[in-house]
């Protein structure tokens, strides 16, 4: 399969910006990072109700609370990670705000974006065994070559970089093998979605991206498994 060079420079360029405000989200500081996480949630959480209004359009509010959990409470569980108190301590606490911690927030991030690029990358390059009908420009030689890259790397920024030491190596192996396994669960779930809604993109705020749920798919299955991960094993 030949590598769409047009629709790359697309996905390129928006990437560019794209990362550039997610940076800006994670590394200024606390408020930033939720801020850029409440709109993520507020996003998915539109194109999840407008997805279940699609397929049902006659039973769609039974689905409302399934939509809304879909994608607000794995963005809350990320909050979560960026501060040593619960999300619903620092609603309460007001001033009293535990420091922020980027790390394991931008590791999951990271984790997600280095599977999701590689996989593409590999796959467009040698892939030729269909992973899935569900999202048959899958291949078996993208998914796994991309969860191999994306461990390779987040080791690599675990054991060379000086961020890196915030986090024992062996968690950011952890957390990169569940990012690139739940990351392509959560994308082959949306995509099962948005066959039974009969559309492409879940919405158009990011050309040659598509929709929040577009982007942020993967991060809605990964948030929850690691947020348990870094609760049993991490703190």
């Amino acid at each position: 399969m030949a590598i769409d060079k047009k629709n790359l420079r697309i996905r390129s360029l928006t990437a560019v910006v794209f990362a550039v405000i997610m940076l800006a989200g994670l590394f200024i500081n606390g408020f930033t990072f939720i801020t850029l996480f409440i709109i993520i949630s507020l996003g998915c959480c539109f194109e999840a109700i407008k997805i279940t209004r699609l397929i049902e359009p006659n039973a769609w509010h039974k689905f409302l609370p399934v939509a809304v959990i879909y994608a607000f409470l794995p963005v809350m569980l990320m909050i979560d990670l960026g501060f040593n108190l619960s999300f619903l301590s620092f609603l309460t606490r007001g001033k009293n705000l535990a420091p922020y911690s980027f790390i394991l927030p931008a590791a999951v991030v990271l984790s997600i974006w280095i599977n999701d690029t590689m996989a593409y990358i590999v796959g467009s390059l040698i892939g030729k065994t269909p992973f899935s009908k569900i999202s048959p420009k899958k291949t078996w030689e993208g998914t796994i070559g991309g969860a191999i890259l994306c461990v390779l790397v987040m080791g690599l920024i675990g054991f060379y970089l000086p961020v890196g030491q915030g986090l024992e190596l062996k968690h950011w192996v952890a957390i990169a093998t569940i990012s690139a396994v739940a990351g392509t669960v959560g994308d082959l779930f949306e995509s099962k979605l948005k066959r039974m809604a009969n559309i492409k993109d879940s919405g158009t705020f990011m050309p040659g991206h598509g929709g929040f749920l577009d982007r942020f798919d993967s991060l809605l299955f990964t948030a929850p498994l690691v947020w348990l991960y870094v609760k049993l094993f991490v703190i």
